[in-house]
């Protein structure tokens, strides 16, 4: 009562209906990685809260290992520290099966489901609902200088091998202070170094497992596709390349540090952006290379943004990943940021737009890895496995983290490529007995 007595009617009106829109707001926690488009997503918080004013966000941003390691506890164990979540292909059919994802089988219709790429659709679905919704896709593809291989006297291949790339790098290694010939993922993680190393792996003709389930990390495929990652990194990468994944990578190429570089898609818009990298205006592209055969040479994947079962604030969380993950959000984000920084590979809509490919010479070589990559028919023996860098399983997650840190000591010299594998593959065998995929 004292206020009313000591503030005019329109100031006491002004302060009670500010306090009822503060009180009536709804706080998400939203979980993400920290690679270029989800740092543009956060730098948008403003434009999303002017839309939807009962909405505020706040942001858990983490390197791509920790992001994983926190929600996975969170999520296992129900925790409920986030409402968004990032997560990726992968954990999508996983995570929905065990109920852990919100089904979202009632999206606006503005929303346009149906303009979303089917393969990316497909790989979020779980029983036919999406369980998340694609922020942004990719495959993978190779970058190189074009004016080094034109000085050198390089022609670039139709279809780069790997045995070219490898001549080419001792070429160009060196060739400028601070050149590296190539790079490429060291870091350990499944996500990290194996989900390069897989493909390299697929390219030589291996596979994870056979059509039983049995373990093949030690097969001559493996060593060979291990070895030539192992010597061409040592011979002809940049320093401390053990401690190099997605985002050190592409500082380095950005930079021009290195000659080559095989990674993901999503890349090529910051690097054919003047002012965000030095080789924007000398970069070539290529698509990955292969080795005994195409299969399995380019991987599939897609950030996106599910909602927990244990959120408390679904209603919220909805209205941020349709706005985060729209055509809307797309046209906002190349009206502001530029057209080559728009999530890549997600929706037909985005391909149709000629402000994008005309600002984006790499968008149809792109679209294409994107719709050939076949996560059912990846590697050339069968296997009993959907994934191209990866193995859907619940299994692999911690599979993958640990063959990942035996490739990165192969890497290092603090063992053998023969001793990393041999021991992968022991461990790998007590994996699938304990999970009831093979015998004891």
């Amino acid at each position: 009562m004292r206020l009313a007595r000591h503030l005019p009617v329109t100031t006491l009106a002004a302060a009670i209906a500010l306090s009822s829109h503060a009180q009536a707001q709804t706080e998400i926690t939203v979980a993400t990685v920290n690679n270029n488009d989800m740092v543009i997503m956060q730098s948008l918080t403003e434009a999303f809260e002017e839309a939807h004013p009962d909405i505020t966000l706040d942001w858990v941003v983490l390197e791509e290992n920790v992001l994983r390691q926190r929600m996975t506890t969170d999520i296992a164990t129900g925790g409920g520290q986030f409402d968004v979540m990032t997560i990726g292909t992968y954990e999508v059919p996983i995570w929905a099966e065990r109920g852990w994802l919100t089904p979202l089988d009632e999206l606006p219709s503005e929303y346009n489901e149906q303009d979303l790429l089917a393969s990316v659709r497909d790989g979020l679905s779980h029983d036919g609902t999406l369980h998340a919704l694609p922020f942004y896709a990719e495959s993978s593809m190779m970058y190189y200088r074009q004016d080094l291989f034109d000085k050198a006297g390089i022609e670039m291949s139709e279809q780069p091998t790997w045995e070219e790339v490898r001549e080419w790098a001792g070429k160009l290694h060196g060739s400028e202070e601070g050149l590296a010939g190539i790079c490429l993922r060291g870091k350990p993680g499944w996500g990290e170094n194996m989900a390069f190393v897989s493909t390299l792996v697929n390219t030589y003709g291996g596979r994870w497992f056979d059509e039983e389930w049995n373990p093949e990390l030690n097969s001559e495929e493996w060593v060979n596709a291990i070895q030539f990652y192992v010597d061409l990194l040592n011979d002809y990468g940049p320093p401390g390349a053990s401690s190099n994944g997605f985002n050190e990578n592409l500082a380095l190429f950005s930079r021009g540090n290195c000659a080559m570089w095989v990674d993901a898609t999503s890349a090529a818009g910051k690097l054919y952006d003047g002012n965000e990298s030095d080789v924007a205006d000398s970069l070539g592209f290529a698509p990955a290379p292969v080795a005994e055969t195409p299969k399995g040479s380019h991987w599939l994947w897609s950030w996106a943004l599910a909602i927990p079962a244990s959120s408390e604030k679904k209603d919220a969380a909805l209205e941020f990943i349709t706005w985060a993950t729209s055509q809307e959000y797309i046209e906002l984000v190349g009206e502001t940021e530029g057209w080559t920084s728009v999530p890549p590979g997600t929706r037909e809509s985005t391909y149709a737009n000629e402000q994008y490919t005309e600002a984006a010479p790499f968008a149809d070589f792109v679209l294409k890895a994107i719709k050939d990559a076949d996560p059912t028919d990846s590697t050339l023996e069968p296997n009993p496995y959907v994934g191209v860098q990866f193995v859907g399983i619940p299994e692999f997650q911690s599979i993958g983290t640990q063959v990942g840190q035996s490739i990165a000591a192969a890497l290092t010299g603090d063992t053998t490529v023969e001793q990393a594998l041999d021991s992968a593959q022991r461990a790998t065998e007590r994996t699938m007995q304990r999970a009831g995929y093979i015998e004891r």
